[in-house]
């Protein structure tokens, strides 16, 4: 067994020495064959020996091995030791290396917490909390340690406004390709070196606003106009696609009247070729009309030819004068559609335009212009004197394709030949200059005056009861005896003559008769032309000089560079869209509105009219009658998403069928746009006496917008904005309610505003208020109003350097109350979290260091994103809800009363609650 010993020695290992050749060995080699044993020598004869014996070279590099080998065995050792104490004061430093035994520590934290109510109250609270940790470790060793630490955190206030935000969303980041790009797109929004609490504004567009330079051509740019454009881009590719992707005759005929108003539009170089011709022909109809086709320069009928002459200009569009439209009787039956009486619409966005001499002196010049290009020359015969044969053709062409609907003359008898007045002798002048510079200031008095007579904007909008007031037409008549209203009313060809109409602004009538009667025949001619000319000048080439004209009127009332002209896609876009929109608005549908689109917008609706509903129960100033009426009428407001059935956007024969009066020929867009108004005012008169189609719309489906109609108590959004940044499934549950959430939720709050709280559930005009909750409501709307006016008047001088001329006090005060309904939607969003939070709805974005709260309110404010620095007069204020919200909400984020949620962070504002002292 010794064999198999390990620790035996080799058979061979005497004669194969590891190493040899010493002398030392070989005595004691050659001692041991002999027998013999030398004594024992000691330790330090030994060593001596060692010393003194002389090395060899392999003895020497085994040195040199030996000493290598110690200084690296230093080196580990000492990075051993340091890892083993850093790991020691990681454990609570100064203890025993782990064994087996048990390591203990116990933190212990105590809160205090203070809480200001009222103005002298303070509540303190305190919060001990103690946290163990127990660790086992196994080793040879054994031992137990116990550490204690204990801290004391004192935090801040807590918030008393809206209550805290919900559990935070999932820790899991999206990674998709489609969060990338949305977390990229808000980032690049963003501008984190403003405070979210301080100017939320600023914090969430000052990014995008740097981005998005104002363009020479607009006087400003939003996400609303961006929207638009890609609205656009969707129904330029269908116009412009030669691939007929539809098997039916009905989309056939649609497409081809679409893309041949397009074409007819696009055709620069024919509308440069026609010139001011077409305007032309348009307006001597009007001056032949308003004459009674008199030969000389006498009047044959003053009250019949001005009457007629209204009638074909309002039949196409032309607002002059006064107006009239079909909408329910407010205050009886508000589905009984009923014809209304209203003021004239101006050369100018308001009458406070006409008080500003360098608005007005624009204005003249304008004027000055158009009258010169459109004086009364026969026009054929001086192309013919001029050398332009062709254009004579075109003139003759032009005047047979002038026979759309109306028929002229109209009526075909001459009216009433009593009436007539040949004291009116128009003597014409030789110098057309000199007369149209006459002409142009006369104008502008004549003008100025009616807008003196015209009832202010502000009242005229926000205030249903005073702007109903029911007569008969005899009244009427007797008010305005300068019109023949049974002349007027034949133009439209009505189902019935009406015996009943409503006046918008009661003296309107009789002051605008005292205007005609001191006013010549020769000046309300030129303001008709005028008025012509300023609707359908844009129509021409942009070579013309009446193109020209109109727009120095756009530069400098929407502060455009001049010469700055956009695209002409763009442009034509527009004119299709407005003119058959319904149309084009069945292949947009069809293209960026998928089928479940319509249902998850109305889940978001229907969850913000539930938090309204349940908030009026926290409303202190509103009483139990008010509330439970205004709860009835939140909840029978009726939804319409996506778009009309009436005409139905599914249906090309419906379409088809709508658009019939609408004839196209792509050699003349003038004509087009005429015929396209002529029928969409036929259409209008149609509806006099019945009763209101619940299917119609007012708004196309493309549009990027929404609305409240009062007198049907309903809320629209086209699929126009059902689109990103407003809408999309493909986004987390707080970015829907912070976009189209913040849409739905300002519609929703029109219907109690300072104008749509007035209309009952049904849309009946009514005093449904208690006088307590009215009188409470008013107290809390003059704040808002004096609020934002401050705010916006300050914005406005900043820019513009000088006084604002329109009161925005009254104007936009629908507006920013419907604003406020932002809190509806965060507070919708809150009770749905849970289940969109189950759901897998409410992941968060690369890169978002905010909380979703907080992100909720990034895309409402992104939504509003504007840049309104081109303005050269407060007109692109005036009316832009864009840059009004966006004032509003930095005045009311910087106010004392607003409510502040500093841990989202995120600074929320309620009309309901700003203002309660």
């Amino acid at each position: 067994m010794t064999g198999n010993d390990p620790r035996s020695p080799s058979p061979s290992s005497d004669h194969a020495p590891l190493i040899g050749g010493g002398s030392h060995d070989h005595d004691r080699d050659r001692e041991a064959s002999d027998g013999r044993r030398s004594p024992r020598r000691s330790v330090s004869n030994r060593i001596s020996d060692v010393v003194q014996e002389p090395l060899t070279s392999l003895t020497k590099i085994l040195l040199v091995e030996v000493l290598v080998l110690l200084l690296i065995s230093s080196v580990f050792i000492g990075l051993f030791a340091g890892a083993q104490h850093r790991l020691n004061l990681r454990n609570g430093g100064g203890g025993p290396a782990p064994g087996n035994g048990t390591h203990t520590e116990t933190e212990t934290q105590t809160v205090i917490r203070t809480t200001t109510r009222g103005a002298s109250t303070v509540f303190t609270a305190t919060t001990t909390t103690t946290a163990t940790t127990t660790a086992v470790y196994t080793s040879i060793s054994t031992y137990t340690t116990t550490d204690t630490k204990t801290r004391t955190v004192i935090v801040g206030p807590e918030p008393t406004g809206p209550p805290e935000s919900p559990t935070p969303p999932s820790k899991e980041t999206c990674l998709t390709p489609e969060c990338i790009i949305l977390s990229a797109s808000i980032l690049s929004g963003i501008d984190t070196s403003h405070d979210p609490c301080e100017s939320l504004y600023d914090f969430a567009n000052g990014g995008w606003i740097a981005a998005h330079p104002i363009p020479g051509d607009k006087g400003s740019i939003s996400t609303f106009s961006l929207l638009a454009e890609k609205n656009w881009q969707v129904i330029q590719q269908v116009l412009e696609d030669d691939i007929e992707s539809y098997d039916n005759s009905w989309d056939d005929q649609l497409l081809s009247k679409l893309r041949g108003l397009y074409a007819s539009c696009m055709d620069e170089v024919k509308l440069d070729y026609l010139g001011d011709l077409p305007l032309q022909r348009f307006v001597n109809n009007i001056r032949e009309i308003y004459r009674g086709r008199s030969s000389d320069y006498v009047l044959t009928n003053p009250r019949s030819g001005l009457s007629n002459a209204l009638g074909y200009m309002h039949s196409r569009g032309v607002n002059a004068l006064f107006e009239f439209y079909v909408d329910g009787d407010a205050a009886v039956d508000p589905n009984e559609m009923t014809l209304w009486f209203s003021q004239a619409t101006l050369g100018l966005p308001s009458k406070e335009y006409y008080k500003d001499q360098a608005v007005l002196s624009v204005y003249q010049d304008v004027i000055e212009r158009l009258l010169v290009v459109l004086r009364d020359d026969e026009i054929v015969n001086g192309l013919e004197d001029a050398g332009h044969p062709s254009l004579v053709l075109q003139a003759e062409e032009l005047e047979d394709s002038e026979r759309v609907w109306p028929p002229w003359p109209w009526p075909p008898w001459n009216g009433d030949e009593g009436d007539s007045n040949n004291d009116n002798d128009r003597k014409p002048t030789h110098d057309p200059f000199f007369r149209a510079h006459e002409l142009s200031q006369q104008v502008v008095r004549f003008e100025s005056d009616i807008a003196e007579a015209t009832l202010d904007l502000d009242k005229l909008q926000q205030d249903p009861f005073g702007t109903y007031n029911p007569t008969n037409i005899n009244a009427l008549k007797a008010a305005l005896p300068q019109i023949n209203f049974p002349d007027y009313f034949a133009t439209f060809t009505p189902r019935f003559f009406p015996s009943r109409v409503i006046v918008t602004y009661k003296p309107y009538p009789s002051s605008l008769s005292e205007i005609l009667k001191r006013t010549h025949p020769d000046v309300i001619e030129a303001y008709l032309v005028v008025r012509a000319a300023l609707e359908y000048a844009p129509n021409l080439g942009t070579t013309t000089e009446a193109w020209k004209a109109v727009r120095q009127l756009r530069e400098n009332l929407d502060g455009l560079r001049p010469g700055a002209i956009g695209k002409r896609t763009e442009f034509c876009l527009r004119k299709v869209e407005s003119a058959m929109g319904f149309a084009t608005g069945r292949y947009y549908v069809n293209a960026t509105f998928p089928g479940d689109s319509r249902e998850k917008a109305s889940e978001v609706i229907q969850n913000i009219v539930n938090a309204f509903e349940r908030s009026l129960e926290r409303i202190d100033w509103m009483d139990e009658e008010s509330a439970r009426r205004a709860e009835e009428k939140a909840e029978a407001i009726r939804r319409k998403i996506g778009f009309p059935l009436s005409p139905d956007t599914r249906d090309p024969r419906s379409l088809v069928s709508y658009y019939t009066l609408v004839k196209i020929h792509v050699d003349t867009f003038f004509e087009n746009m005429l015929s396209a108004a002529a029928s969409d005012v036929y259409k209008m008169w149609q509806k006099l006496g019945k009763r209101r189609n619940m299917e119609e719309w007012e708004m196309t489906p493309a549009t990027v917008n929404a609305y409240y109609n009062p007198t049907g108590n309903e809320i629209v959004f086209p699929a126009g904005i059902l689109q990103p940044p407003f809408f999309s499934h493909h986004r987390p549950g707080y970015l829907s309610y912070g976009s189209f959430g913040m849409v739905a939720a300002h519609e929703l709050t029109h219907a109690f505003d300072s104008a749509g709280r007035l209309y009952n559930q049904q849309g009946k005009l009514e005093e449904w208020w208690t006088r307590q909750t009215s009188d409470a409501y008013q107290i809390r709307q003059d704040c808002i109003i004096v609020q934002f006016s401050r705010k916006l008047v300050s914005s406005f001088v900043s820019i513009n350097g000088n006084d604002p001329i329109v009161n925005f006090n009254w104007r936009t005060a629908g507006e920013n109350i419907g604003d406020s309904g932002l809190v509806q939607a965060y507070r919708a969003w809150k009770a749905q979290y849970e289940d969109s939070y189950d759901a897998g709805n409410e992941y968060l974005l690369p890169g978002l260091k905010y909380t979703s709260a907080c992100l909720k309110a990034v895309p409402r404010a992104i939504a509003l994103s504007c840049a309104c620095l081109n303005v050269g007069t407060s007109n692109s204020l005036s009316g832009s809800d864009g840059y009004l919200s966006a004032v509003w909400w930095s005045s009311i984020q910087r106010s004392p009363l607003h409510f502040i949620v500093k841990e989202n962070p995120l600074c929320l504002a309620n009309a309901w609650y700003i203002c309660r002292q």
